[in-house]
């Protein structure tokens, strides 16, 4: 099978790299930024920051503060006449997976127009867009390395998965200290995101060597780190390393694939308002069970990059510890169950057949080492309730 291997074409990587935004901008020549982010990153004066960067270096810079979380069809619309009417050539993408989701939509619509719907899988974009520059300002959704974006029909409540390089940032700046102020909810959640991401593309049927060696390093780092940054957010040491290994996560499913914990997890976030890695904590110990027995050596090597077997270990043996080792992982992040969550039961079950029926249409379970049926991701959606 042939790989189509793609990364930004400019990383800063490391601590103080946002210093290096104007510089980035200069050697994309473009010079009306629209900064794209939240209202948190507004009212704690990091997008202010960011604007006077681009400022000082001469730059007509604008700030669009108004993407939601999990972007929606109608949160889209108003970015759309932001970009318009600033007149932007360049979009910065500044926040969390939301804000960076949000960049990438608005730099295809406001090239394209819309419907958002037009770019969904099985569609593939690669035409003409906005050049994007990603800033991530959590460890886990790797969004600033992948040609993907995610928007919620507002007309359905359908979590679109948008695949494609005109999706792909041009540009990424990776800088640690913006994840020290996260707390340790977001730290967990964010983090096991950025796991299910190594894992899946390790275990997907579309894997290949470079996704492979980017995940396994991407395990490694999270299992050292992952625990260190939620119990303690000041640990530098434990937040750079998350974030390298945020980033190299969403390198490797952007150049190989996510696969049924992601496919499960959409139609969650979409009907009940789930955060996204969050979702995927409630799922991943049970999707992983479901789907070792297709590829128990490769979910070997997943344990043994996670620490918790060896070269001598049986990838029988090693396969089980690392499902075991998801399920400690989520009881030791405090990570509740639907029903703990507060999520009705009846809901739950009239929605789980619309839900199983999204997942199997986004793609991703098709790339599971299991292909399951829409019965079987039914019972794993009963299962994993309480």
């Amino acid at each position: 099978m042939t790989a189509n291997i793609a990364f930004p074409r400019y990383s800063r990587i490391g601590r103080g790299a946002l210093n290096q935004l104007p510089a980035v901008i200069e050697s994309l020549g473009v010079h009306r930024p629209l900064v794209v982010t939240d209202a948190y990153l507004t009212t704690t004066g990091g997008a202010d920051r960011v604007l006077s960067l681009l400022r000082s270096a001469g730059m007509a810079a604008a700030v669009f503060d108004g993407t939601v979380p999990d972007p929606t069809t109608e949160s889209l619309d108003r970015g759309v006449d932001a970009v318009h009417a600033h007149n932007a050539d360049c979009i910065i993408g500044f926040g969390g997976g939301s804000p960076m989701d949000s960049a990438k939509a608005l730099a295809v619509l406001a090239s394209q127009g819309g419907p958002m719907r037009k770019f969904k899988a099985p569609h593939n974009y690669s035409g003409p867009a906005l050049p994007i520059v990603a800033i991530p300002t959590t460890a886990g959704s790797g969004s600033e390395a992948t040609q993907f974006t995610v928007i919620t029909d507002s007309d359905n409540d359908e979590k679109m998965l948008c695949p494609g390089l005109s999706f792909l940032p041009v540009a990424a700046i990776i800088d640690y200290e913006l994840t020290m102020s996260m707390p340790p909810r977001l730290t967990a959640d964010t983090g096991v995101d950025a796991l299910a991401h190594a894992v899946e593309a390790y275990v997907s049927r579309k894997a290949n060597p470079i996704s492979d060696a980017v995940s396994l390093s991407a395990i490694g780092l999270i299992s050292g780190n992952l625990r260190r940054a939620y119990h303690d957010g000041g640990d530098h040491e434990a937040r750079e390393a998350m974030m390298a290994a945020s980033t190299q996560a969403g390198m490797a499913f952007s150049n190989s694939s996510v696969t049924l914990v992601h496919g499960m997890s959409r139609p969650i976030g979409a009907h009940f308002h789930v955060a996204h890695g969050l979702s995927n904590a409630m799922l991943f110990p049970a999707v992983t069970a479901y789907s070792v027995s297709g590829a128990e050596a490769r979910y070997a090597e997943c344990a043994r990059a996670y620490g918790v077997a060896d070269p001598s270990t049986s990838n029988e043996s090693a396969s089980q510890a690392m499902v075991d080792a998801l399920t400690e992982l989520c009881h030791d992040l405090d990570v509740p169950t639907p029903e703990s969550y507060g999520i009705d039961h009846d809901a739950w079950a009239q929605l789980t057949p619309l839900m199983a029926e999204q997942a199997v249409a986004s793609g991703s379970p098709a790339n599971n080492p299991v292909v399951p049926s829409q019965e079987d991701i039914e019972r794993i959606y009963s299962q994993v309730y309480r």
